[in-house]
């Protein structure tokens, strides 16, 4: 049996022209001959009856709801879209059934609100695919091995595509949005932006980590570890979209091709710059840091240099960050407003002269750059928010990533 799991976002389930797509899709895997699983998320966007942030709204004024029960609330969207969809399916001749993520074997830890999935026990799933039937299993929720209702958090549809993907050995795993794929830059900023017709595992999780919200990197780490390929498409399109798979040889240098050094320019918006100025001893630098953990702070873009240390975090963790500095008694300065621009690409791995490119490049658009990080993988650069338009411009033009679309490489079993 050839399975292929096809995950489907609130905006392709929103409104009748859209759901009809929805069918489309699965009426031509199946023609293709691909026994489908549809992993569905809430309908529609914040405003929208049943979406996830409108049912949040919901209790907005609800002080102290157990998060047991707020996980209760918002795994109601999934099950209406999966109800609405296995209807639909039903009525153009498509036989279809609805399973929960619990009913279709997907079991967490008890962390209601971010739940991580322990196992997948998928033989609720396998037994429909035999009948024939299309499994509708509601995406973003669990459970517990108690049967608590959990929910992954935000991209738990994706991720749980995936682990019921890779559970079940599909052969691809597709991710349906409203864009056409990976773009080799926000298209908002960038309206030449290309769309990414290969993009390795690896690029993959770091374009979504440093900006781009087409795929949640949860998602891509389960299917690499298994080698399952993803593709993202648009909904209702005919467009094959992004393909992330292996790239073609082993290492952190491994790349699709050689000769793109860098495959995308992203970018963190809402970042506030930290410097501080930490002693002549180590344990003022500790304490900090271990405070800014246990207040759950993710720190970003380090830089010790001395006495002196500095950092990013999440703007909205901004002010949380300088009352543990006054705390701890420490002088430092803050500048909000900055993001943080990334050049990312396989390919740069141990080529000489990336970074060059990127800071000339930056500095010929009059971008000042705050500070910098890079790994394997990526080059990033702090900048001020007001200079995003340009910096990203200026990168996407300096990597020639407008000329870079390509023909994706056909799946191969």
């Amino acid at each position: 049996m050839r399975i292929l799991v096809q995950k489907f976002g609130g905006t392709s389930l929103a409104d009748g022209p859209g759901r009809a797509a929805v069918v489309g899709h699965v009426r031509a895997a199946r023609e293709e001959g691909y026994a489908p699983v549809v992993v569905v998320s809430a309908m529609g966007r914040r405003g929208d009856p049943y979406a996830t942030d409108t049912l949040l709204d919901l209790v907005s004024d609800t002080p102290d709801l157990p998060l047991r029960e707020l996980d209760l609330l918002v795994s109601c969207g999934e099950v209406i879209a999966a109800v609405v969809l296995a209807g639909l399916l039903r009525s153009e001749g498509i036989p279809a059934s609805v399973l929960t993520g619990a009913q279709a074997g997907i079991m967490t830890d008890g962390q209601h609100g971010r739940a991580t999935v322990l196992a997948v026990r998928p033989e609720a799933v396998r037994a429909l695919l035999e009948e024939g039937q299309v499994p509708v299993v509601t995406g973003f929720q669990g459970a517990t091995a108690d049967g608590e209702i959990t929910t992954l958090g935000r991209g738990g549809s994706d991720a749980a595509a995936a682990v019921l993907g890779v559970a079940l050995g599909c052969e691809l795993i597709e991710i349906y949005t409203d864009v056409d794929g990976i773009k080799t830059a926000d298209p908002s900023i960038v309206p030449e932006a290309a769309t990414l017709r290969n993009v390795t595992y690896g690029e993959a999780v770091e374009l979504a980590h440093l900006g781009a919200k087409v795929i949640h990197p949860r998602a891509v780490q389960v299917a690499m570890a298994s080698r399952v390929p993803i593709r993202v498409r648009r909904n209702g399109s005919g467009s094959p979209g992004t393909l992330i798979s292996s790239a073609v040889s082993e290492g952190p240098g491994a790349v699709l091709y050689p000769d793109r050094t860098v495959t995308g320019i992203a970018c963190v918006r809402n970042q506030t710059y930290v410097k501080v100025e930490a002693g002549k001893t180590d344990e003022g630098l500790l304490d900090l840091f271990d405070r800014l953990g246990s207040a759950g702070i993710s720190v970003d873009m380090i830089h010790i240099n001395g006495e002196r240390v500095a950092f990013t975090v999440a703007g909205d963790q901004g002010r949380q960050t300088e009352r543990i500095l006054n705390m701890l008694e420490l002088r430092y300065a803050l500048e909000t407003g900055c993001a943080k621009v990334s050049a990312v690409g396989a390919g740069m791995h141990g080529v000489p002269g990336v970074v060059s490119r990127v800071l000339r490049a930056l500095s010929s658009a009059g971008v000042e750059v705050l500070a910098t990080s890079d790994s394997h993988a990526n080059i990033s650069c702090l900048v001020r928010e007001g200079d995003v338009q340009p910096a990203v411009s200026a990168l996407h033009k300096e990597f020639c990533l407008a000329e870079q679309q390509r023909e994706a490489v056909p799946f191969k079993e």
